[in-house]
């Protein structure tokens, strides 16, 4: 595994850190989250500036020193800052070295079993990304935007040089934004698509007005499920702030396990991820909680950003038809309408979310790899699927539950 020596042959002015203990949250968060305020009120209007929970130093210290992404779980940080000695960062880059694939939601699977097929080693790879996290977002997080251009230029070199420093087979920028997309493909990074249902809310003023927007066969079928979710006496709670206590990450633990480890067998995150998120973000925390007899029974966790909210996991210790639905999808636009915010981030794939008015939106990933062959063949499968992408958008598109109109 690559060593923890800094990139002295980088220039002077980008430090590659081992961990985000090593920048200050104030200088960190002035790159990911520029000219943020803090807090907003729940109900007022978002912000001119657009916050992203996930890009946090909050967040991703989190989930450092909580255990989750670390390197005995295969994710050595590797975070890149762009400086001019004695200011304060220009940009800053979440990255890692990484052992495996897991914890990305873009599958290069298939890319490793060729490479190491045709005898190279594809472990380690630079992964540039929020770990266990499908979320659109900057991944060159630049503090000003008037030089973004010669900034993401300087950044699109430093990541091309620690990925053959560290001798990494590629580097992969996964959930970037389209705008960084297309500008790293000015140097020679491929690109690649994919897709994520996004709910988006047309100046709702509740539930009954969103449904009447959709067809009429749509909207009985939804009032059917929603009514279906909540017959057996379940109540629904929207958990947030200083209503979130211990117990109810205890609970919600629980929960997490259960699906993880129906799911993909080991989850990713630690119980010291929840309780530090709780103690660090609770007001950007939303959880949604289903309760029967007095008991928690589900849970979906979503957070909040300036004018989205994203749901990131859901856990049940009961089954009853349609509650996944509920908690993760209908509620999650209850909240939205309720307070004012424009977008719900439900989560990677499940064509099931189109039937409840979530809108393919694409998504992006940035790949740059030095071996030539190997970079060729890739391509040439990244042509190809981008317009079979693009086709099944189209076609997804053309069936979503809205009432047609000229």
């Amino acid at each position: 595994m690559a060593s923890n020596q800094k990139t002295a042959d980088l220039p002077n002015t980008v430090r590659v850190l081992s961990s985000l203990s090593e920048i200050g949250r104030e200088a960190w968060d002035a790159c990911a989250n520029p000219g943020w305020t803090g807090k907003r009120p729940l109900g007022s209007k978002p912000q001119e500036t657009a916050y992203n929970p996930f890009l946090s130093h909050d967040y991703l210290w989190s989930l450092e020193e909580s255990g989750s992404a670390v390197a005995k779980a295969g994710w050595y940080a590797r975070h890149l800052v762009l400086e001019t000695p004695g200011c304060a960062p220009l940009a800053v880059v979440p990255a890692y070295l990484k052992t495996h694939s897991q914890g990305e939601y873009v599958f290069d699977h298939g890319w490793a079993d060729a490479y190491q097929r045709a005898g190279g080693e594809y472990y380690p790879k630079l992964q540039i990304s929020i770990p266990f996290t499908p979320v659109t977002g900057r991944r060159m997080l630049i503090a000003d935007r008037s030089r973004q251009k010669q900034i993401e230029t300087l950044l699109a070199a430093a990541i091309q040089q620690i990925t053959v420093q560290y001798e990494a087979s590629s580097a992969h920028l996964t959930f970037l934004t389209e705008n960084e997309w297309n500008a790293l493909s000015d140097h020679q990074f491929l690109r690649r698509t994919d897709q994520q249902f996004h709910w988006q809310n047309n100046g709702y003023g509740s539930y009954e007005e969103f449904l009447a927007a959709l067809s009429s066969s749509k909207r009985k079928a939804l009032r059917k499920e929603r009514r279906k979710a909540l017959e057996n006496d379940i109540e629904i709670e929207w958990l947030t702030g200083n209503d979130l206590t211990e117990q109810h990450w205890d609970i919600f633990f629980d929960f997490y396990i259960d699906t993880g480890n129906r799911k993909w067998g080991s989850p990713y995150l630690t119980r010291r991820f929840f309780s530090l998120i709780g103690e660090r973000m609770a007001d950007r925390v939303l959880l949604i909680m289903a309760k029967r007899q007095g008991r928690y029974i589900a849970g979906a966790l979503n957070f909040i950003g300036s004018d989205t909210i994203y749901g990131r996991n859901w856990g049940c210790l009961e089954d009853h038809p349609f509650l996944h639905f509920e908690l993760c999808y209908h509620q999650a636009i209850d909240w939205a309408i309720a307070n004012g915010y424009q977008t719900v981030e439900a989560g990677a794939q499940g064509a099931h979310k189109l039937a409840r008015g979530y809108i393919p939106t694409t998504t992006y990933s940035a790949h740059w790899i030095p071996n030539s062959g190997f970079r060729s063949a890739v391509e040439n499968y990244l042509e190809q699927e981008r317009l079979h992408v693009k086709l099944e958008q189209q076609a997804l598109t053309s069936h979503t539950p809205f009432r047609k109109t000229d």
